[in-house]
């Protein structure tokens, strides 16, 4: 019989506040190995700073958060999580770096700032590249790409470092509606074929029922938690305080 997988995230009771207000109350949810799990709500529901406890770049005044079993203080691995931002808003885009120096960052912090690419190496970043469907760029500018082409490349950027859970904080906004129903379409392959669990923080619920496989909804507490089938309009309606018409990518 084989041993049950750990869950890639368990989150036991959080809660933050900052300034006297609560932002997150009593967080509890798992999500397990292999899944690709969709985090949904409104403007100001919690969504950041959740990921932001989850990453460590925040402490929680209540409750803990594991990463692969391990206590987020005790965990070390973090070649094993790969982050992408908001259109890594952080990245100066005018910046004189091609697709393939711009990936070849995501090895920075296993091979060191100043040491030499080696073969392997190398062939990491090209087949980072060529898995976001990105190779015919490999030598163009990164400030010449479109605003979906950018994130693709910052996705590649990610998984030059072979994670086993990739995080994405709302990683379509100001991408146009075409591109951003192509970029999902790349996520969920990378979930099926390639076995990357995936955190998508996103507002945009019609990406549900296409492409994930769990979603959780959030607007300060947790107000529903489970498999993409058990996602019903009623959750969306106590979340967002009316109705809410869901309209799926695919129409």
């Amino acid at each position: 019989m084989e041993k049950a997988l750990v869950p890639a995230v368990e989150i036991e009771g959080l809660s933050f506040h900052y300034s006297g207000r609560a932002v997150l109350d009593n967080i509890s949810f798992s999500i397990p190995q292999g899944s690709f799990l969709g985090l949904v709500g409104p403007n100001g529901s919690g969504k950041s700073t959740l990921i932001k406890n989850l990453l460590g770049l925040m402490k929680a005044q209540k409750g803990n958060v594991f990463l692969f079993g391990r206590a987020l203080e005790a965990f070390k691995q973090w070649e094993k999580i790969g982050y992408v931002s908001q259109k890594a808003n952080s990245f100066n885009t005018a910046f004189p770096a091609t697709v393939f120096e711009v990936v070849s960052m995501g090895l920075f912090g296993k091979i060191g700032l100043f040491r030499f690419l080696s073969r392997r190496d190398k062939q990491k970043i090209k087949q980072a590249i060529a898995t976001v469907r990105m190779e015919d760029y490999l030598h163009h500018n990164i400030g010449e790409l479109s605003g979906g082409q950018q994130q693709r490349v910052f996705i590649a950027r990610a998984l030059v470092s072979q994670p086993e859970l990739l995080i994405l904080d709302e990683p379509t906004v100001g991408v146009d509606a075409e591109s951003a129903a192509d970029f999902y379409t790349m996520l969920k392959d990378l979930n099926r074929n390639k076995g990357i669990t995936l955190l998508l923080v996103t507002h945009d619920v019609g990406v549900m029922s296409d492409y994930v496989t769990h979603v959780a909804c959030l607007n300060k507490q947790l107000h529903f938690h489970g498999d993409v089938k058990a996602f019903e309009e009623t959750s969306m309606t106590q979340m967002y305080g009316h109705h809410v018409h869901v309209l799926n990518h695919s129409h």
